[in-house]
């Protein structure tokens, strides 16, 4: 089981080869256990509606034609997840990354992700 982040999302569906090799063997050898909390459905939807991101779709429209097509499994975003999310450690306030790697840590299973911030938690796993 390997949680992908939103930027890994994107780069799996439009172009792969920002992917590192070994997050491409990764996403090969789980293709049957990839999953992504809901909560890149959120910050898809924010980024596209200020202009930061532009998709071919709507993005909740995007967002599901997408996980359907990779055959990627959405995780809820549950109220232990949020809890354990404030209370990781300050070393990063980004709202997104941080349920990101409260899920990872809630379903003990790595991130696939190229963030620089994610990683610098001792905490949790990532692969790229």
């Amino acid at each position: 089981m390997i949680i992908l982040d939103t930027c890994a999302l994107l780069w799996l569906a439009a172009d792969q080869k920002e992917l590192s090799l070994k997050a491409r063997a990764a996403i090969t050898k789980h293709a049957q256990t990839l999953y992504i909390s809901a909560i890149s459905a959120f910050e898809l939807a924010v980024k596209q509606r200020r202009k930061k991101l532009i998709l071919p779709l709507p993005a909740g429209e995007w967002y599901a034609k997408t996980l359907d097509h990779h055959g990627i499994q959405e995780i809820v975003v549950s109220s232990d997840i949020l809890v354990r999310s404030v209370n990781l450690p300050s070393l990063h306030n980004d709202p997104c990354d941080r349920i990101i790697i409260a899920t990872a840590l809630h379903h003990r299973c790595p991130i696939l992700t190229c963030d620089s911030w994610i990683s610098r938690y001792p905490i949790v796993t990532t692969i790229w």
